[in-house]
């Protein structure tokens, strides 16, 4: 029976009470009919309230986490700001676990950030909501990668590692993995392609130096050498997305490479700013000087014109 069906069953039941059935009369019966009791309106604040049983407060030391979370690091600095929010404000949101005798602890299976937020804080117990099963392996990490994905919190390999685990587990294709975590199928199409990086490539993502679209663009080069040298470049020299896509389309084409062009940049006492960008910016102040000639030059043309 459901929590509701068994909630329905006992309304009835007291209705029926309250409505005097069942009740067993002295031998000579009633001399009167029973008076029929109204039944008490149900507060508005308890309309539509179920209860749920598998709420609780658990100790913190109780609670273990899952050694298979996908998530593999947790920025202490967030973690701080989070234990000082519970400190605070209290616990907004309770974490889900499951009894696992083997362990003879509760394993977290969806919010340790929140778990070891509040052993930072000192708590010494959180609000959880109890699962009667520890649910299989593959659905376990399909819950796990939902939640973190909705709040960004996997970096983008180890989002794109618990992409390809899925279709392990589960024998899904990246098709099924983007239908069942209701995900477009060229943003799982493109996580799952850094993992085709060179390891050198794939640090330079998870550290947050190279974004996960230029890497993408950097992986369309033919030659794992060519996309280390790419990459490197990107991080050095700072390219922009549409620089890469020019230098990828280069390599591939047996082009050199184009130069990322220079840029020099003069700042005036009165808060003027004169920027060079081209081949000849960073070949020093002389060349910066003729530059600026030209420019003023081509200016000087343009003023007479217009006074003519």
């Amino acid at each position: 029976m459901s929590k509701l069906d068994e909630l329905i069953r006992t309304a009835g039941a007291n209705a029926d009470e309250s409505m005097g059935k069942g009740i067993v009369h002295g031998a000579g019966g009633p001399s009167a009919p029973p008076a029929v009791l109204a039944a008490p309106a149900t507060p508005t604040r308890m309309q539509g309230l179920v209860k749920i049983k598998n709420a609780a407060e658990i100790l913190v030391e109780k609670i273990g986490p899952d050694p298979a979370q996908p998530r593999e690091e947790f920025d202490e600095e967030s973690l701080a700001r989070l234990a000082e929010s519970l400190k605070a404000k209290g616990q907004l949101q309770p974490i889900q676990v499951a009894w696992r005798e083997d362990r003879g602890q509760y394993i977290i299976l969806c919010g340790e950030r929140r778990w070891r937020a509040a052993q930072l804080a000192g708590l010494p117990s959180v609000a959880c909501v109890i699962h009667e099963r520890v649910p299989e392996p593959g659905e376990l990490l399909a819950l796990q990668v939902i939640e973190n994905c909705l709040r960004e919190d996997l970096k983008p390999i180890e989002q794109a590692k618990a992409f390809r685990r899925l279709m392990e587990m589960n024998g899904w294709s990246a098709r099924q993995v983007a239908r069942e975590l209701s995900l477009t199928q060229s943003f799982v199409a493109r996580a799952l392609a850094l993992l085709d990086l060179p390891e050198a490539i794939q640090e330079l993502v998870e550290e947050g130096t190279l974004p996960p679209a230029t890497a993408c663009e950097v992986g369309r080069l033919e030659r794992r050498e060519d996309q280390v040298e790419v990459a490197e470049r990107v991080v050095i020299e700072k390219l922009t997305r549409d620089q890469v896509v020019a230098a990828v389309q280069a390599k591939n084409a047996g082009r050199a490479a184009p130069e990322r062009a220079a840029k020099a940049e003069v700042r005036l006492d009165d808060g003027h700013r004169v920027s060079v960008v081209g081949p000849n910016a960073g070949a020093g102040p002389e060349a910066v000087i003729e530059v600026l000639r030209r420019a003023i030059m081509r200016l000087q043309a343009e003023a007479r014109g217009t006074a003519a």
